[in-house]
Order: structure tokens, then sequence, then C-alpha cells
């Protein structure tokens, strides 16, 4: 279960919202690759999500559900290693 996951469904107005901010944050953040994963295809999923979709996860571990949580996703990329892009330096040792 590494890297990004997106945990939606099919006619998921948020699902859809979330996936396209992801996307517009690539030109800034080094994002791992993204998995679409469509609760609907795996019935554990689906009663476990249901009510929160779109859920972001990082590595298996949820980093926010319903909007994306820029702050939050920007904090466990730090903490992963993951810097911004273009700097190839980790974002983590550089701040106070």
């Amino acid at each position: 279960m590494a890297g990004l996951e997106l945990l939606s469904r099919e006619g998921c107005g948020l699902c859809e919202a979330m996936h396209e901010a992801l996307e517009g944050l690539r030109t800034e953040l080094a994002l791992p690759p993204l998995t679409i994963i469509d609760i609907d295809s795996d019935p554990t999923l689906q009663r476990r999500f249901i009510l929160e979709i779109p859920v972001l996860r990082l590595d298996g571990i949820v980093i926010c559900f319903g909007k994306l949580d820029e702050g939050e996703l920007r904090r466990r990329l730090r903490v992963r290693g993951d810097g911004p892009r273009g700097d190839g330096q980790a974002a983590a040792g550089r701040e106070p």
C-alpha cells in the first residue's frame, strides 16, 4: 500500500474535485504516483469509507477525507522525506 491513494466512487463530485486539486499540486510538489481506487469494487472498503469519500491515503494512512487538506498532505510528505518539486532535497531539514 505504498504511495498516494484516492478512495473514490463513480459519480462523486467531491472525489473529482479532490483529484483535480491533487493534479494541480503536481507542479509544485513531488507527489508519489496516484492510484484511484473505486470503493464499490471492494465490499470492505465500501463498508468502511462509504460516508467519508473521497479519502486520501499516503502509504496506507488516511491523510484527509471530504476535501483535500493541503497542509496535512504537505506535512506528511515532509515527514516521509519528499521535498518540493525541483529542489532535490527533502523539505524536513529546512524548517525550524
